[in-house]
């Protein structure tokens, strides 16, 4: 797309000033262009440069992180912690382990976590960090050593009260574990400083569930305005991590049928649906044993797997009939072709359990198709949102129940729909959930900097 006059320049001084970070422009470009609305309307947000302070961050922090292999081979690799925004409470976001981190990445996800942060009604600003080291293959004891040895170095800038990092790709419950085991030690306290706890020490009931469940939550809210619910209807779901296992589990408990999974070696089509049994062989394949989603097909008739093909210029997952769809990969996992193959097979409902899984394309067919497209900062809110209220519990050096969690959550996600609507609504753009989204996470932030100073 292109602009012209104040977000025109604004987004060319972004591109100048961070060069080669394409996933940071197309993260800044998708909100800006939706503010234009806000902006003309409040011309203040302007004079105090409020756009300009947004996107850059207040802190930056790289590091190396050196640690032994089990042969006592020593390895480096690079760490990061972007410390985003912190207007309406502590920065707050994941940690993310995959080779593919970079500076760019993860300065998308910190600015994309400030407004999905706000969005959840919690006093959270917005943070992401990570490393280029990959956990796949490695021993427990190796991870171990890592996570000790990027504690040892990321603990100097965090704190309950100063930035709360949570798990991502790369980052589950083992990972935190060693994470925080390493910072107890090193700090000699017990805080809560780390989000995704194990439920022994300080973790919250329903965490690991959050975001997965979120998105469905979040999708049957949009259906609900067309008087639908998720009963009957057949998902495409991407990924078979924690996001996509605890999608699939919510689908099935609102009456929906969830039909595809994947990986990066490719994915399975299940036509019969992924029931409750074959979803815990899945959580046992990926969470224990570490496989990869092509011995599904060896355990249940009927399924077809497909490997990736680089060689494609569209993800054949996409490419089947079904009426919903919950991208839960990674970023840009739909293309302009494969939102387009989406449309034709009957989609008319996306809630985005990953981070900007679909392009600038992708986002523009699904809104000019006007289906139902919740973007991923207000779809996949709810594994933040559950990490806010796992902070609440350790503050209170208390734990509420799952069926109390899971209706915060169920609230929360209502909320974040209601305030979506309504904003897409009062913008002039009714049903557009990424204007409504943008906006609506923008105003919060934008205010509390207004009343803060020129900090």
């Amino acid at each position: 797309m292109f602009m012209t006059g104040y977000t025109g320049n604004l987004l060319a001084m972004v591109k100048a000033k961070n060069p080669n970070e394409p996933e940071f422009h197309q993260a800044v470009e998708e909100v800006v262009e939706s503010l234009t609305l806000v902006l003309d309307r409040y011309p203040e947000y302007r004079s105090a440069k409020i756009l300009e302070r947004i996107v850059e961050p207040e802190r930056v922090i790289m590091f190396r992180v050196p640690w032994m292999d089990d042969q006592g081979e020593i390895h480096v690799n690079r760490g990061f912690r972007i410390e985003m925004n912190s207007a309406i409470g502590p920065y707050k976001g994941g940690l993310r382990f995959h080779p593919s981190v970079n500076l760019g990445i993860l300065k998308f996800l910190a600015f994309e976590q400030v407004f999905k942060n706000s969005l959840t009604t919690l006093p959270m600003g917005g943070g992401k960090g990570g490393s280029d080291f990959d956990p796949k293959g490695k021993s427990d004891t190796e991870v171990m050593r890592f996570c000790q040895s990027f504690m040892t170095e990321l603990c100097r800038h965090i704190g309950p009260d100063t930035d709360v990092p949570a798990g991502d790709i790369g980052v589950g419950g083992r990972e935190i574990g060693f994470l925080f085991g390493q910072y107890k030690r090193l700090k000699n306290e017990f805080t809560g400083v780390l989000t995704g706890k194990g439920l022994n020490w300080g973790g919250s009931l329903i965490r690991p569930e959050a975001t997965g469940y979120g998105a469905a939550y979040f999708a049957a809210e949009m259906l609900s305005t067309r008087a639908q619910t998720l009963q009957g209807k057949v998902c495409l779901v991407s990924g078979s991590g924690n996001v996509a296992q605890y999608t699939v589990e919510k689908i099935n408990q609102l009456g929906g049928k969830a039909v595809t999974l994947s990986d990066s070696s490719g994915y399975i089509y299940d036509e019969a649906g992924i029931d409750e049994k074959k979803l815990k062989f899945i959580m046992d394949l990926k969470n224990v044993h570490r496989g990869r989603i092509k011995e599904y097909t060896d355990n249940f008739k009927g399924v077809v797997f497909t490997p990736f093909d680089p060689e494609l210029d569209y993800n054949p997952l996409w490419n089947h009939k079904a009426q919903c769809a919950f991208p839960s990969a990674t970023q840009n996992e739909i293309n302009g072709k494969d939102a387009k193959n989406l449309l034709a097979n009957g989609i008319y409902c996306v809630a985005e359990g990953a981070n900007m899984p679909t392009t600038i394309e992708g986002v523009k067919a699904f809104l000019d198709a006007k289906i139902l497209y919740g973007p991923g900062k207000a779809a996949n809110a709810g594994g933040v949102a559950t990490s806010g209220l796992e902070m609440a519990q350790n503050s209170m050096r208390m734990s509420w129940s799952r069926e109390e969690v899971d209706s915060r959550l169920h609230q929360i996600m209502k909320n974040i729909h209601k305030a979506c609507f309504e904003t897409s609504e009062r913008f002039g753009t009714p049903g557009n959930y990424v204007n409504g989204a943008n906006i609506a996470g923008f105003l919060k932030v934008a205010d509390a900097m207004m009343d803060q100073g020129l900090v």
